[in-house]
């Protein structure tokens, strides 16, 4: 990749049209897909999910849980053979791992650490998959700053839930304190 990358964006709802439009912004061109939501300004639409994802070296699945291995399958066919499929979901690591077996290409597993809507493409990161380093690289000239966190696709997925269970309860430690220490 020598210039911007063609970038496919699946899924842009509020995270998927942030980072969307934050690439188009930094001279990516970007091909979007939603069934249900319109592509913001910039990003070129796509009559359906292969159709983005033909031209792209790098696809971007930011939906939700539900239909991430769906959208998978759904694209794998036309996917071309080189690119990179990040999946940004926030799904368990098994369904990570089912994902990354459904699509056939370099795969990077991206937990998003931050509110999209606060960072966009910005949005600190940390990515597994034998494509994180692919997605690291490819993503730090956005400057999205992006942890590598080993080749298994999950082990990003499971870093974010472990850290999600210590800080809620981080929190409801700390409110339990407090109230006791009012009373």
């Amino acid at each position: 990749m020598s210039g911007a990358p063609t970038i496919a964006v699946l899924g842009l709802g509020e995270a998927g049209g942030a980072i969307a439009a934050d690439l188009v912004a930094a001279g990516a061109r970007v091909l979007g897909f939603d069934p249900a939501q319109p592509a913001p300004d910039g990003v070129e639409p796509a009559a359906d999910a292969p159709a983005a994802v033909a031209p792209a070296e790098i696809v971007l699945s930011v939906n939700t849980l539900a239909v991430a291995l769906e959208v998978a399958e759904t694209v794998a066919p036309a996917l071309p053979q080189e690119c990179l499929y990040a999946d940004l979901n926030t799904a368990p690591p098994a369904l990570k791992r089912a994902v990354a077996s459904a699509v056939g290409v370099v795969f990077a597993d991206v937990a998003l650490m931050e509110p999209v809507p606060d960072w966009g493409v910005r949005t600190p990161a940390l990515a597994s998959g034998d494509g994180a380093d692919r997605f690291a690289s490819a993503f730090e000239r956005f400057g999205m700053p992006v942890t590598s966190v080993g080749p298994e696709p999950g082990a990003a997925a499971a870093r974010k839930l472990a850290r999600s269970v210590f800080m809620k309860g981080q929190a409801a430690a700390i409110g339990e304190a407090l109230e006791a220490a009012g009373r």
